[in-house]
C-alpha cells in the first residue's frame, strides 16, 4: 500500500530481503483499496491519487538507478545525486497492483509495468476484460508484446474434496470479513450470499485439487496470466490447515497445470 508508506524505505527493505533470497523478491505496489489508513499516518485523503503516483515514480527511480536526482509533489525537498542503498543484484520486478480500476490499467501501461490484479469477487469473464484492455493499450503505445505480464491474486483454498474445501474456507472468510468490518466500524457481510463466488464461475478458488486446476486453467485461457496467488490464511485458519492446502497446491494442482500448459 504505497500511498501511506515511504517508497525509499520500501525499496531498502525489499533490497535487503533480496540479498537473503536472490531472485525471489518482487514488489506489488498498490494504491490501497480504501483510505482508512490515511488519518493514522496524518495524510490527507484528498491527496489519495497524487501520493500514489508520486511515490510510485520515486520507487521506480530508486529501483533503476543507484544514485537519483528526483523531485515530486509528495516530498518537500528534492533529491540530488542521492545514493540509495542497499542494492539488489539486479533491479526488482515491480508490479502495479490494482483492484481493477480502469485508471490503474492505463497507468500500468503508461509506466510499462506488469499488472497484478487483486480480486475478491466477480467472474472470470469480467476480469478477462481487464487483460484485453491492458494488452490493447500496451500494443498501442508500442511496448514489446512479450513484456506485457498479468498476475492474479484471489482468495482460495485447496482440500481433499470440493465440499469440504468450500465449507471450511467460507467459515474462515466470513470471520475475516466480520472482524475486519468491526475494526473500522462498518457492517460485516451477510451470513449468506458469498457462496456464489465459490462456484466454478466465481472468483473464490476453493475446492479440491481437480477443481482448482480446472479453474486456474480456465482463467488462464481467458486472461493469459502468468502468476496465480491463492490467499489461504484468513479468519484465523489453523496453521496446519493451510499448510496442508499449500502441500496439495504443489503436489496435485501444479502438476496438472504444468502438464496442460507445458
Amino acid at each position: 500500500m504505497l500511498s501511506t508508506d515511504d517508497p525509499l524505505r520500501v525499496f531498502q527493505q525489499l533490497a535487503t530481503a533480496a540479498a537473503n533470497a536472490p531472485g525471489r523478491i518482487e514488489v506489488v505496489a498498490g494504491r490501497g483499496s480504501s483510505d482508512i489508513t490515511f488519518p493514522l499516518f496524518d495524510l490527507d485523503i484528498r491527496d489519495y491519487d497524487m501520493l500514489y503516483r508520486s511515490k510510485l515514480d520515486l520507487l521506480i527511480a530508486a529501483n533503476t538507478h543507484d544514485r537519483i536526482t528526483w523531485k515530486g509533489p509528495h516530498r518537500r525537498r528534492p533529491l540530488t545525486d542521492t545514493l540509495i542503498v542497499p542494492r539488489p543484484e539486479q533491479p526488482l520486478k515491480i508490479w502495479l497492483g490494482t483492484g481493477g480500476s480502469p485508471e490503474s490499467v492505463l497507468r500500468a501501461v503508461e509506466l510499462g509495468l506488469p499488472m497484478f490484479l487483486g480480486i475478491l469477487g466477480g467472474t472470470a469473464e469480467h476480469w478477462a476484460q481487464y487483460g484485453t484492455a491492458y494488452r490493447q493499450a500496451w500494443a498501442e503505445v508500442g511496448h514489446p508484446a512479450e513484456a506485457a505480464d498479468i498476475a492474479v491474486a484471489v482468495h482460495g483454498f485447496v482440500a481433499n474434496d470440493d465440499r469440504a474445501a468450500k465449507a471450511t474456507y467460507l467459515k474462515h472468510e466470513l470471520r475475516m470479513f466480520t472482524t475486519g468490518a468491526a475494526e473500522i466500524g462498518r457492517a460485516g457481510l451477510p451470513a449468506t450470499g458469498r457462496e456464489g463466488n465459490y462456484e466454478p464461475g466465481g472468483m473464490v478458488f476453493a475446492g479440491g485439487p481437480n477443481e482448482i486446476a480446472d479453474r486456474i486453467l480456465r482463467l488462464h485461457r481467458l486472461l493469459g496470466h502468468s502468476r496465480q496467488i491463492l490467499q489461504m490464511d484468513v479468519g484465523g485458519m489453523p496453521h496446519a490447515m493451510f499448510l496442508k492446502s499449500i502441500e496439495l497446491l504443489g503436489s496435485e494442482v501444479l502438476p496438472q497445470l504444468r502438464k496442460e500448459l507445458g
